[in-house]
């Protein structure tokens, strides 16, 4: 099993396939230019494949597909295929705005792809504009589902809170997750949005969001399919679906990390928050072999971060923001 020095298990790897995004969230991406890297500086699909499959080597289980916006990037069924055929990856999933996943979901799916996250921040038309920039509201509710209906299991919505943005529909989402028989998961505001406009005051806590939802639903409690879950789940006591809280700010899981990172352009990062990137393209693109890459990616796993330090006073954000990292 692939760790680090603190004695974690790495066994999730998240892979960016572009930072390319139709969507320009306010907590994410500026409104201001754009700036993509070439293709040519992306990694390939089988450059994609054949680390993964490395990495798989090393213990890692679970693959998680993310961008910017992975549905942009063209053959991503190829993708999907090459990476469910790896022996070993027990969980394949994909973070997806949603933009047109309704008409791509069934050729995902029976490429080999098990789960899908759908990014959703409003239920009100005119606000998901506002956050999103993106008048796609109708079509990313049309592809929850139709995930639904294709089968995928769990699908899960994540919705960043933002005090005085969209903390007043809490409620809603927890509504919509009962009706729908989803997963809603309440993710705190993170400092990591492009135009560094991040405060703490906008940062609605987990155990705020709880308090709001306790009296009007009935939350259990779900017991974590293992240590390194991320968010505190808890599933409604007369329907499927469920609620989940994921809180970063206010109750860091860092001592139960177990991922690592590959940016689109081909760099390992150890923690969402590093300042330091790890260089696998120009290995793997120079001849090195299947040894010399895993030795590589051991050597750089025991370099991991022990946590991100938002809530210590020389907390910097990193360089690059999570369209650019891959989520």
């Amino acid at each position: 099993m692939l760790k680090d020095s603190y004695g974690r298990e790495i066994s999730d790897l998240r892979v960016s396939i572009t930072d390319r995004c139709n969507f320009r969230c306010t907590y994410c991406k500026t409104a201001r230019g754009v700036n993509y890297v070439e293709r040519g500086k992306l990694l390939s699909y089988e450059e994609i494949e054949r680390l993964s499959s490395i990495l798989v080597g090393l213990g890692i289980r679970k693959i998680r597909v993310t961008g910017g916006e992975p549905m942009l990037r063209k053959g991503l069924p190829d993708l999907i295929s090459r990476l469910a055929g790896i022996p070993g990856v027990e969980d394949l999933a994909l973070t997806t705005n949603g933009f047109n996943l309704y008409e791509r979901v069934d050729v995902l799916r029976k490429a080999g792809l098990q789960r899908v996250t759908i990014s959703l921040d409003s239920l009100r038309p005119d606000r998901f504009f506002e956050i999103t920039r993106s008048r796609d509201f109708e079509k990313v509710l049309r592809s929850i589902s139709a995930a639904r209906e294709a089968g995928l299991r769990p699908v899960k919505v994540n919705c960043v809170v933002v005090r005085g943005v969209n903390d007043d529909e809490i409620l809603d989402f927890v509504q919509f997750a009962w009706q729908q028989r989803i997963d809603v998961r309440f993710i705190e505001f993170m400092p990591i949005d492009e135009d560094e406009g991040w405060q703490r005051e906008k940062v609605v806590t987990g155990a705020e969001i709880l308090e709001t939802i306790s009296p009007h639903f009935e939350l259990i409690p779900r017991e974590p399919a293992n240590s390194s879950e991320t968010s505190k789940n808890f599933t409604f006591a007369d329907a499927g679906g469920g609620v989940g809280l994921i809180t970063p700010v206010s109750r860091p899981f860092c001592g139960e990390c177990s991922r690592i990172r590959i940016t689109a352009d081909g760099k390992i990062r150890t923690c969402l928050f590093s300042h330091v990137e790890h260089d696998i393209k120009t290995l793997l693109r120079s001849g090195a072999s299947d040894q010399e890459i895993a030795d590589f990616v051991v050597e750089v796993t025991l370099k991991k971060e022990p946590g991100h330090r938002i809530n210590e006073p020389d907390f910097r954000a990193p360089s690059r923001t999570m369209s650019y990292i891959g989520g």
